[in-house]
């Protein structure tokens, strides 16, 4: 039961990275679709935020020494292989704004254009599963459930601060 609820997590967590990500990846200012600044998008970690989260509280779940280095290693590479594929949904972004200011607009080129956005958001959404996962066997039974909860604390605060915001 225990794995099937860990399964469940990490894919809702993942799920709503992807859906966070991909409309910034898109956004042409940079990926700021809504103004916000760093701290949205998981601060400098630009993607794996499960991977800062467990780095960023490394004490808390009694990370060793080769848990980290490995976690490290982990982010890392995930950021360098994302990087150019954010660039590339970016750039094509570009592309189509300037295709739709175009009277009249060349739909079929636009059409074309989004197509190819999707190939890049589509590896974009397996890398994060990618690092998830290798993030996730890096750490212990007990340090993926303290994670969950420390995922699951931020998730209530950040939910509060939104309806205050509102």
């Amino acid at each position: 039961m225990n794995k099937v609820t860990t399964l469940i997590f990490g894919g809702a967590a993942l799920a709503t990275v992807a859906l966070v990500s991909a409309p910034m990846a898109a956004a042409p200012d940079g990926g700021r679709p809504f103004g916000h600044g760093a701290h949205m998008r998981g601060g400098s970690a630009g993607g794996a935020p499960l991977i800062s989260m467990a780095l960023k509280h490394k004490s808390e779940l009694n990370l060793g020494n080769d848990q980290i280095a490995k976690l490290e290693q982990i982010k890392s590479q995930y950021q360098t292989q994302v990087t150019p594929l954010h660039q590339q949904v970016r750039t094509i972004e570009k592309e189509i704004a300037g295709l739709r200011e175009q009277s009249p607009a060349d739909l079929i080129k636009i059409k074309s254009k989004i197509q190819e956005t999707e190939k890049y958001r589509s590896e974009l959404r397996y890398l994060q599963y990618e690092a998830l996962d290798h993030g996730q066997a890096v750490l212990s039974v007990q340090q993926r459930d303290q994670l969950k909860s420390l995922v699951a604390s931020r998730h209530e605060n950040f939910r509060k601060t939104s309806k205050q915001a509102s």
